[in-house]
């Protein structure tokens, strides 16, 4: 997987998720087993908002050469993915979500494996890089 695909398909995979959860957070929680009041409402759409942020982000700079940048938003994807799983797998284990939970804990792993595995790929790159600078 290349630092391009990567965020071509999170950009895609929060598209997805920022929209029905900016406009039906109720319909799809429902359909991972749980219920939402107002409140949840709110902090669904919230967090819609940040997928759509997290979109944008991942679109625009999928063609960034720059390394620094590239490790930057690979550290950043990381930590939010690693994040992601653990609270997810918690919540699925508890029984909040039902067994399609999984799925989205999959989702996060498949994006921190990923971005930890390009993170280290370019961080070996960079140092065979300098090494031959010297």
């Amino acid at each position: 997987m290349t630092f391009r695909s990567l965020l071509i398909i999170k950009a895609v995979v929060c598209l997805v998720f920022g929209v029905f959860l900016l406009l039906a957070p109720d319909v799809l929680l429902g359909m991972l087993g749980g219920s939402v009041n107002e409140a949840g409402k709110f902090t669904a759409r919230e967090y819609g908002a940040a997928l759509i942020g997290t979109l944008l982000l991942t679109w625009f700079a999928r063609d960034v050469r720059a390394a620094d940048a590239r490790r930057a938003i690979l550290l950043d994807l990381l930590i939010y993915d690693l994040i992601g799983t653990v609270i997810t797998l918690a919540v699925v284990l508890s029984g909040v979500l039902n067994a399609l939970g999984w799925g989205i804990c999959v989702v996060y792993l498949f994006f921190a494996v990923g971005s930890g595995y390009i993170l280290s790929k370019e961080k070996s790159f960079q140092q065979a890089h300098a090494s031959e600078s010297c």
